[in-house]
């Protein structure tokens, strides 16, 4: 029986999201807000996010949200948070907790590239309270790695995890993308055993996104060879290869909770849950993103965004508003809730926006339930394997507007 995740409005903790656009080289297939920059940038922005975090309150009142400032999750990601030193990392967490109460039981993420985990860097992590850490491995095939950008070899992950379990650092996640250059159904099978080997309790399967947002994407896109493009495999070999990693991450062990996410009982990623099931979360730096509680009512919600550009944001360039209406938050419930292997609770919804919100869109869901992409178990409905692999279509049907 899948395990459920929801919100019923009740208090609930606050997630806190620090981006680092920061990387030591900028990946081919990467479409973030992140490159590389001088160093001498670093202090800069350090100090300008502290400054938001010192200014949250305020910034949150001009937004029309309410914020609480109890805390249980923290997550830096980026980026490669690891390339600021570990004594500007120290000043950000600082920050934080000079501003909120983080519980003690809080989960704190950092995102790591592999071979950033220098000794004085763990030892850092340590001290500002890091209990978790993402490893961006993305292949354990070093000639996949380097085709496009990753600077770390196989043993160099390997050893990283070593020492992190050594530190007292045992809640670790390693990052796949299935379709990367070169990358085959054997290589793929080298990975996933890998990975396995390793005991690592949470894993992240991505399929390679194709878009005009990273360099490898626009070369796939115009037809072209630079990066390695044309090596990668067609959209129905990374089909299968996702598909292998469900099945082998599950007889493994590492059960699948959301479309990309896998974790062992009790590992799975707390942060991350929160942008699932619309729990209130609060982010700073670049291209950060942030959902609260509308501060005229109890269920309404705002969300608000930093500007994507390292220079405007340094500048002090103010967050963008949105405020997020009950048909767009009726809509997120479903297109965000279908992300979770557990699906979407009808009965929830309808208590929450009304019996006849959810009869407008009992067709929609009987389509997709023909179709196959959908299943229904009594009141809560969620994806069929094929639906994951075809959820951008099932999301859209539920956007009215």
């Amino acid at each position: 029986m899948e395990k459920v995740w929801k919100w019923d409005n009740q208090f609930v903790p606050l997630g806190i999201y620090i981006s680092v656009p920061f990387c030591r080289t900028k990946c081919s297939y990467c479409n973030f807000a992140s490159d590389v920059f001088s160093r001498r940038v670093f202090d800069r922005y350090v100090e300008r996010v502290c400054a938001d975090i010192a200014n949250a309150r305020q910034t949150t009142h001009d937004m029309g949200a309410k914020i609480d400032l109890e805390v249980d999750s923290i997550y830096l990601g980026g980026g490669t948070p690891t390339v600021l030193d570990a004594a500007q990392l120290q000043i950000m967490f600082n920050a934080l907790r000079a501003e909120f109460s983080v519980c003690v039981d809080a989960e704190v993420t950092v995102e790591c590239a592999p071979g950033t985990l220098s000794p004085e860097m763990l030892r850092g992590l340590l001290r500002c309270g890091v209990n978790r850490v993402s490893l961006g491995v993305q292949s354990f095939v070093d000639a996949e790695a380097a085709a496009v950008g990753r600077l770390h070899r196989r043993t160099t992950v390997l050893e990283d995890i070593t020492r992190l379990r050594s530190a007292g650092i045992a809640n670790i996640n390693v990052d796949l993308i299935a379709g990367l250059p070169h990358q085959t159904a054997e290589s793929w099978q080298v990975s996933l055993d890998e990975t396995i080997a390793t005991s690592a309790p949470h894993v992240s399967v991505y399929m390679l996104e194709v878009d005009e947002d990273s360099r490898l994407g626009r070369e796939l896109m115009a037809g072209g060879t630079r990066y390695h493009a044309h090596f990668v495999p067609d959209e129905d070999t990374t089909a299968d290869f996702y598909l292998a990693a469900s099945e082998k991450l599950e007889a493994a062990g590492t059960a699948q909770y959301e479309i990309s996410n896998f974790a062992r009982p009790s590992f799975e990623s707390r942060h991350n849950l929160k942008y699932w099931t619309r729990q209130p979360y609060l982010g700073f730096g670049v291209d950060a993103h942030s959902m609260l509680t509308a501060a005229d009512s109890d269920s309404g919600a705002v969300r608000f965004s930093t500007t994507d550009s390292l220079e405007a944001y340094t500048t002090g360039v103010p967050p963008q508003k949105t405020p997020v209406s009950a048909a767009a938050a009726f809509e997120e419930s479903f297109f965000l809730g279908l992300r979770l292997n557990c699906g979407v609770d009808l009965n929830d919804i309808a208590a929450r926006f009304g019996n006849e919100s959810v009869r407008k869109v009992r067709p929609t869901i009987d389509q997709w339930i023909c179709d196959g992409l959908v299943q229904r178990a009594e009141h809560r409905i969620r994806l069929t394997a094929r639906g994951r692999l075809l959820s951008n279509e099932v999301f859209s049907s539920f956007i009215v507007a």
